[in-house]
């Protein structure tokens, strides 16, 4: 079954390099280092690493703390991170600079992950959340590189996805020496889609396991105080095309009852900054971007973040936070850095693929699902009305995420163990 799937693999490359030149037009960074997809590369690289690899941006930011971690512990190991696109790989050599290595990950042909395999040459692979890549995997085998998935996740879709082609899943799960899953629900779909259950253990979510400095809530209530005036912020994080268009004219309604109101919108992709300052234009709004380094006047309804890495530090220049990718089928985003700042959390009804922690914070109080318009535009006027139910849910959401810590700790103990083991060969 696998040779059929990297047959039908090779024939997808000229369409995939066609949408990343495509994807280049607005985002130019996926026009470059296309060789590093195919496991070519132009300068010496460490060999024997420990390998992490992150899809992007956020499971960029929830690796960081448990890299860090085992940096600490084991400091003369070598490290390599791997992401699929330029956003989490700029983000990765802003973070850990050159604390680590870092490459895209190479497509899933056997040719590619072959010589990423002889270039790196890891001693452990830990792969984030849901990725399967059957050649990769099967390499990681036959190089006997112990292959462990960690803050493991599983949709029902995905795992109906994945039960109709067995014979390609299963041998690939055969070659992973541990699944640490987020939930209950998560591991009981991966055994349900091949994975052995005595591999699989329910393990917490390390995105509970945020590291906020104080040095950037600091920064953030500086930029309040001083570039924001002290106005009531309102914050709409990391959203997707179609979605400033349903906030933007609750903005305008809204400021008709908060005069003071400042939205500050942080778009999830950079090649959308330009456009989502041309809808606020549309929407005859007064805009002033974070790189042009205007100030902010009374007159100003948006202040569109257009950085990257900065959102924590935004989250601590604002009174209240709605989280993007929930008011359309996106799949919602991590609500957990917002709540572990500080401020009071909303969301949108599509919430996919955070739905265990959007379910458990509602059960707790500790956040906000709007459902459509009219519920962000009552639910805006009452926090700002009520500013004890404010604190309250502030408190509430500080306390959701501390109680739910402690799943880097547990991951941290077994993935050192399997590296003393690879430091010492006589200990297998």
């Amino acid at each position: 079954m696998r040779f059929f799937y990297s047959c039908f693999f090779y024939l997808l490359i000229p369409f995939v390099l066609l949408r990343l030149l495509w994807r280049s037009f607005k985002a130019p960074a996926y026009r470059y280092r296309w060789s590093e997809r195919f496991g070519f590369y132009t300068k010496k690289f460490p060999q024997g690493v420990a390998w992490f690899h992150a899809v992007s941006v956020g499971e960029a930011e929830a690796l960081f703390p448990l890299v860090r971690q085992i940096q600490k512990q084991q400091p003369d190991l070598k490290l390599l991170i791997t992401t699929t696109t330029p956003t989490g790989s700029a983000r990765v050599q802003a973070v850990m600079q050159d604390t680590v290595a870092h490459v895209y990950l190479p497509y899933d042909i056997p040719c590619a992950v072959k010589r990423f395999a002889q270039c790196f040459k890891p001693k452990l692979a830990v792969i984030l959340e849901t990725e399967i890549w059957p050649n990769l995997f099967a390499c990681c085998g036959q190089y006997n590189i112990p292959l462990y998935i960690i803050n493991a996740r599983l949709s029902e879709k995905s795992s109906r996805g994945y039960q109709k082609v067995p014979a390609l899943v299963r041998p690939a799960l055969a070659q992973v020496n541990l699944i640490a899953a987020q939930t209950q629900d998560d591991a009981k779909r991966f055994v349900a889609i091949g994975a052995e259950s005595e591999k699989v253990k329910t393990l917490g979510n390390i995105k509970f396991d945020i590291e906020i400095p104080q040095a950037i809530i600091e920064q953030g209530l500086q930029l309040k105080a001083g570039l924001f005036g002290g106005r009531f912020v309102w914050l709409i994080a990391s959203t997707h095309k179609d979605e400033e268009v349903i906030f933007l004219p609750i903005y305008k309604a809204i400021k008709q009852e908060i005069p003071e109101l400042l939205l500050v919108i942080v778009p999830r992709h950079p090649e959308r900054f330009a456009d989502v300052k041309k809808l606020c234009e549309q929407h005859q709004l007064n805009v002033v971007r974070r790189t042009e380094d205007e100030g902010v006047n009374p007159e100003t309804d948006v202040y569109l973040a257009d950085t990257m890495g900065e959102l924590k530090m935004l989250y601590a220049a604002s009174d209240i936070a709605f989280v993007g990718g929930s008011m359309v089928p996106a799949g919602g985003h991590n609500i957990l850095e917002a709540a572990a700042v500080g401020i009071p959390v909303m969301f949108g009804p599509y919430m996919a693929n955070f739905k265990e922690i959007a379910s458990a914070a509602l059960n707790q109080h500790a956040a906000i699902q709007c459902q459509n318009e009219e519920d962000i535009r009552n639910t805006i006027l009452e926090l700002y009305k009520q500013p004890a139910y404010r604190k309250e849910l502030t408190e509430t959401g500080k306390a959701f995420v501390s109680q739910n810590q402690g799943a880097i700790a547990r991951i941290c103990e077994i993935l050192n163990q399997i590296i003393i083991k690879t430091k010492d060969p006589s200990t297998t």
